[in-house]
């Protein structure tokens, strides 16, 4: 499986530990930077990230920044991309469970890494129930 990995500034160090975990567990990462802690425009790094999903370039996206709110806005703005702001390992789970998305965003200000790395383990793990959240999908598609 590939991911996407794409970062702000503020979310830099969180980027380079979920890479190096997810490298280690054998995941191919596509890493769309940044690349340091100095300022940048978050979308230049979060769009690119997300486009890669629907291009088929990645299979799912990882985005970080401050807060995660407005990564997830712009990962939200790419056809195809349903990308979940998550805080604990339950929104991960019924990310992927209720709403089969295929991105997650996070706040490194607001989630310490460590438990980033337990969301990201159980999203990666966690099932699309379909059912009734298939046709929930399919409204928010059209």
């Amino acid at each position: 499986m590939k991911i996407s990995l794409g970062t702000d500034h503020a979310g830099y160090t969180h980027k380079e530990a979920v890479k190096k975990h997810l490298e280690e567990a054998g995941y191919e990462v596509l890493d769309f930077g940044t690349n340091s802690v100095e300022a940048v425009d978050y979308p230049d790094f979060i769009r690119p990230a997300a486009e890669a999903v629907p291009a088929g370039k990645a299979d799912r996206a990882i985005v970080f920044g401050g807060s995660g709110n407005g990564e997830a806005i712009t990962a939200n703005k790419v056809k195809g991309i349903r990308c979940a702001l998550c805080w604990n390992i339950e929104t991960g789970e019924l990310a992927k469970q209720h709403n089969d998305a295929n991105c997650l965003s996070f706040g490194a200000r607001q989630t310490p890494v460590d438990e980033v790395l337990k969301i990201i383990d159980a999203w990666l793990a966690a099932k699309f129930e379909g059912g009734r959240h298939e046709r929930r999908i399919q409204k928010i598609e059209n």
